[in-house]
């Protein structure tokens, strides 16, 4: 029995490294897929339910960032002001999970985003623990909402797009 040579030993390696990388990419591509298709709703769906939770405890009087919420803004008492944030963080929530409105959703986000950054300007000595790069658990509590508005703008750019198919095929079966 002869022993394979040097080189077709290599090319047994090279072809089973071929197949194990086109399994791989296969497989990959299957994933990215998946997460293509889920990714934006999935996002839209977990926006909802955040803004209709946190809200929710602004409501009912037990949110953590009562007290925060309250010595940033002096516009109105705190014990008028809270809930009333509260019911409009429940009102992005919900328009964020009922597909007609996500439009509406994304604006009133877009409204009461600057507000959760006021504690930075008038309490930064609640935000930070040593300025300008270690955050107290209140400051991680709002630069976490960079990726809150991150996810908006993913979720706002797909809607345009859903909305303007959707009118354009209605005209194009409609009669004249």
């Amino acid at each position: 029995m002869t022993q394979p040579d040097s080189s077709q030993r290599r090319k047994t390696i090279e072809r089973r490294l071929k197949s194990v990388l086109e399994s791989f990419d296969t497989i990959d591509r299957m994933i990215a897929s998946y997460m293509d298709r889920l990714g934006v709703p999935v996002l839209r769906v977990a926006l909802g339910i955040i803004f209709i939770w946190f809200g929710g405890l602004k409501i009912v009087g037990g949110s953590p960032a009562a007290d925060l919420v309250a010595n940033t803004v002096y516009v109105l008492q705190p014990s008028v002001f809270v809930p009333i944030l509260g019911v409009w963080e429940v009102l992005i929530g919900a328009c964020l999970l009922h597909r007609p409105l996500i439009r509406l959703g994304i604006l009133l986000l877009f409204l009461q985003m600057p507000g959760t950054f006021l504690p930075i300007v008038f309490l930064p000595e609640v935000v930070f623990a040593t300025f300008p790069h270690q955050l107290t658990v209140e400051g991680q509590y709002i630069i976490k909402n960079l990726v809150i508005i991150g996810a908006a703008l993913v979720v706002g750019g797909t809607v345009r797009d859903a909305e303007t198919d959707e009118v354009m095929r209605t005209l194009a079966h409609s009669p004249e």
